[in-house]
């Protein structure tokens, strides 16, 4: 068990608990995770979501070791995309439409797939030590399946992050509002939960409307549209990788590992 769920005064509590590895993903994880927004969803106790992690990074992304993926020589562009499809896109984005109001809690590293945990949530409270980070141009790779840079950091921030692969603190994710607070490590836990807690005061009906009517506006505005295009983009990154050196996750195991440190 990877992930651990409770309720309590009106909270679903979500929280990531593979700390010895940095709450890396690997299919396990991703399918608990998914089954537990959606026990969260159909909880009539539950009012708010709250996305935590154990230990000391929020998540380092897909797991490198141990992704549940084929050996080398078995991958096919087919089998990546309806993986990717499936695990990545899907699941992201039914979080982000669940019918109730979701915090996630972040410190340390949240690295490339970290944000895509993150980034379906409607608020974010980062520890002051957090950082962010899409690192996968490395990789040959456009950014991570859930492709909303443009929309969380505007046009320009999301190059320079993509670019480069440097990590963005905190206090720059709140300016470019991507984050709602930054608070003192010690006080994130407290300080997500209270937030959470003064949201659930709030009618249920009120709080769904609230949610639909700024998610459809993105909608409008062509957000969904966009993730969907651009997902198949990342999908030619993987073509590439496979014709050009076997895949580059393996390729650049070692370096991705080096940014957790």
């Amino acid at each position: 068990m990877y992930i651990d769920y409770e309720v309590a005064d009106g909270i679903a509590t979500i929280t990531l608990n593979r700390p010895e590895a940095a709450n890396a993903q690997n299919m396990e994880l991703l399918d608990e995770l998914d089954a537990a927004w959606t026990e969260a969803a159909r909880d009539e106790d539950a009012k708010v979501i709250l996305l935590r992690a154990e230990g000391r990074h929020f998540s380092a992304g897909h797991d490198l070791n141990d992704g549940g993926w084929p050996a080398p020589d078995k991958i096919t562009l087919e089998w990546i995309y309806d993986a990717e499809t499936r695990r990545y896109l899907d699941y992201s984005l039914r979080w982000r439409n669940v019918p109730k109001p979701s915090i996630a809690a972040v410190q340390g590293k949240c690295i490339a797939a970290g944000l895509m945990l993150c980034w379906p949530c409607d608020l974010i409270v980062a520890a002051d030590d957090a950082q962010f980070s899409d690192p996968v141009v490395h990789m040959g790779i456009g950014g991570v399946e859930y492709h909303g840079h443009t929309w969380e950091l505007g046009p320009r921030k999301a190059k320079e992050i993509l670019f480069t692969g440097r990590p963005l603190t905190a206090d720059e994710a709140e300016k470019v509002g991507m984050v709602n607070r930054v608070v003192p490590r010690a006080d994130l836990d407290a300080q997500a939960r209270e937030l959470a807690a003064q949201i659930a005061e709030m009618p249920a009906f009120g709080l769904r409307q609230a949610k639909r009517a700024v998610n459809q506006t993105q909608d409008v505005q062509g957000f969904y549209a966009a993730l969907q295009s651009v997902f198949d983009i990342h999908q030619t990154g993987h073509g590439n990788a496979l014709s050009v050196s076997g895949y580059p996750i393996l390729v650049k195991l070692d370096e991705m590992k080096a940014r957790l440190k």
